[in-house]
């Protein structure tokens, strides 16, 4: 799945040691707002290498392809969307976009006086 939109938040990294394996985990999450109609808002996370692999920051423009998935704990269930990448959106004008040229003017330097009376 996909999604497209603008970062305009990035909470604090998060880390820890996993009960079970006794390896070091981290994860950071994003919000990101669409630009529809009616915006919506959307957290999303990234996590291990990934998050030094797709460095992004508040008001980037960007199209993030992530995973959905559920799990259920103590009657409740959870779900969480994970980030597998993400790409920065070009901007549609570059900055160093060419300016047209000012038009040409074919007038006559001098206007000859010519007219018969």
């Amino acid at each position: 799945m996909e999604i497209k939109g603008r970062i305009i938040q990035v909470l604090p990294l998060q880390s820890g040691i996993g009960q079970v394996s006794g390896k070091e985990w981290k994860k950071q999450e994003y919000i990101l707002e669409t630009q529809e109609q009616y915006p919506r808002k959307v957290c999303f996370q990234v996590s291990g290498n990934r998050i030094e692999q797709y460095p992004v920051s508040v008001g980037d423009e960007v199209v993030v392809s992530f995973d959905l998935e559920s799990r259920e704990a103590k009657g409740r269930w959870y779900t969480d969307v994970r980030a597998w990448k993400i790409e920065r959106v070009q901007s549609a004008a570059p900055a160093g976009s060419p300016v047209p040229p000012p038009p040409v003017d074919f007038a006559p330097a001098e206007p000859a006086d010519d007219l018969p009376f």
